[in-house]
């Protein structure tokens, strides 16, 4: 277990077409997987992406983004089809709903040569979930991937189901592929409104017990919007934290911005890596604390600016909703 060394994320990078006014739509660089490495590229944490990106005039947008959060660009293939799309429309609460254009596009046409380069020979961690593990033929391409890392026990796998296309159907598919992934995962995180999905009308904390003690993770975190998060560990350790209060102007990317100050915090604390799920099941009380207020404050500072929009390591220390 080491606290040096990169953090993988695997998955899509999707064009966000939101709407400015009637008929008027600004586009973004988003994709869950891609929001996670920005926001670890601005905390500072050596991150690269995997992913593929469309032939099309969005590609350059995707590769300035990154670059200019700190990503690092070497793992990002230049593929022939075109970019995903995702239509996002806001709501009067600030919650953001997509409909996507996911046929023949470039995120899911992984190759066995392309997964042989990930997660690279300096990681320590790789993390990836949403619709990566969604969309075929890719998503079983990156399932056999994991199950190699698994057995080689070199990187911390870490997953967020962050279920999209899963949710159209069939159903049991989808439930089917998320319990497969948390087979092989160290750490997954997860929203309340996913586990309100996947397992309907039970409590978050007893689905979180019972997914750390059924030989899943060692770690299960449950964001749970404007309530904060809570945490348990194969240990039998648990903790809740509420968020931090701010104005919040919308939550797009907050749940991705969680993810990247989780692994900010664990990343820092030398938890990744190597020998990390004894590591992880044995966090105390204090250190779940630590953690979830840490990736808490990551996610607030988030929702006060509109669109997927993470803080910088500087931000937390000037823009904090305390300050």
């Amino acid at each position: 277990m080491s606290g040096a060394g990169v953090i993988a994320v695997l998955g899509e990078a999707v064009v966000d077409l939101v709407e400015q006014a009637p008929q008027v739509y600004r586009a973004h660089p988003g994709g869950s997987p891609l929001n996670v490495a920005v926001g670890l590229g601005r905390l500072g944490q050596p991150t690269v992406l995997h992913a593929r990106l469309g032939a099309d005039a969005f590609g350059p947008m995707f590769r300035r983004h990154l670059a200019a959060s700190g990503v690092d660009g070497g793992g990002l293939v230049a593929a022939a089809e075109p970019s995903t799309l995702a239509v996002a429309s806001i709501g009067p609460d600030g919650s953001a709903s997509y409909d996507f254009w996911t046929a023949g596009t470039a995120d899911w046409q992984w190759t066995a040569a392309e997964l042989a380069a990930v997660p690279g020979p300096d990681a320590v961690a790789l993390h990836t979930g949403s619709m990566a593990l969604e969309v075929e033929p890719g998503a079983s391409a990156i399932v056999d991937l994991l199950r190699h890392e698994r057995d080689r026990g070199a990187v911390t796998i870490c997953y967020d189901p962050n279920v999209r296309l899963a949710r159209e159907g069939p159903v049991a598919v989808g439930r089917a592929r998320v319990r497969v992934v948390l087979g092989l995962a160290d750490l997954v995180k997860v929203s309340a409104d996913d586990l309100g999905w996947l397992h309907p009308d039970e409590d978050p904390r007893d689905v979180a017990l019972r997914w750390v003690g059924g030989g899943g993770p060692a770690l299960a975190v449950v964001t749970l919007g404007g309530a904060g998060a809570l945490a348990v560990t194969a240990g039998g350790v648990y903790r809740q934290v509420p968020a931090p209060p701010v104005d919040v102007v919308d939550t797009v990317g907050a749940g991705d911005a969680f993810m990247s100050g989780l692994l900010d915090a664990l990343a820092t604390a030398g938890l990744l890596g190597p020998g990390s799920r004894p590591a992880l099941a044995g966090l105390t009380a204090a250190d779940l604390d630590g953690l979830l207020s840490h990736a808490a404050l990551v996610a607030a500072i988030t929702c006060t600016r509109p669109g997927a929009d993470p803080p910088t390591r500087a931000d937390l220390d000037t823009l904090s909703p305390a300050s």
